[in-house]
């Protein structure tokens, strides 16, 4: 399992720079990547986080990375950053699940607030999924006298 990371998704290098000192001044852990293809070839199960994506990329756009995230069930939050107020856009990926969609400028503080409970609501889903995995496990070892007896299944 990787260090839980903002994962800063953006063509400008300035940007990138600026929001990886910005995350790291505040004490949370900034990985950038200068294009959507760049990050998810990186991508693994074990990766941990939120994704911070700029919807207007070359190449693959941020909403074309997100739908390849949600192809492969990636239960990272995505914070979605645009320099250019588009609501349809915004209301799409929102729909689609996004976490937050978010319009430069913004203001420094409640970008960080809101990538923070981007972390933390992974953080409690990753639990919550650990925590399934671990009752599934249990009741499938048990044995079918021990279920019943157990009552399980006349609760299901």
């Amino acid at each position: 399992m990787s260090e839980p990371t903002v994962h800063i998704v953006d063509d400008d290098g300035a940007i990138r720079d600026a929001l990886s000192w910005l995350f790291r001044s505040r004490g949370l852990r900034a990985t950038a990547w200068e294009s959507g293809e760049a990050f998810l070839a990186a991508l693994t199960d074990e990766t941990e986080g939120c994704v911070l994506l700029d919807v207007r990329m070359d190449g693959m756009t941020g909403i074309g990375v997100f739908e390849r995230l949600l192809d492969r069930r990636c239960p990272m939050p995505v914070v979605f950053l645009t320099g250019h107020g588009d609501v349809p856009l915004a209301v799409t990926a929102l729909k689609l699940g996004a976490f937050d969609f978010v319009e430069k400028p913004f203001n420094d503080n409640q970008l960080v607030e809101r990538v923070a409970e981007a972390m933390r609501f992974a953080e409690a889903r990753r639990r919550d999924l650990q925590a399934q995995a671990t009752l599934a496990a249990l009741l499938a070892s048990l044995t079918p006298r021990e279920r019943a007896s157990s009552g399980w299944m006349s609760r299901t």
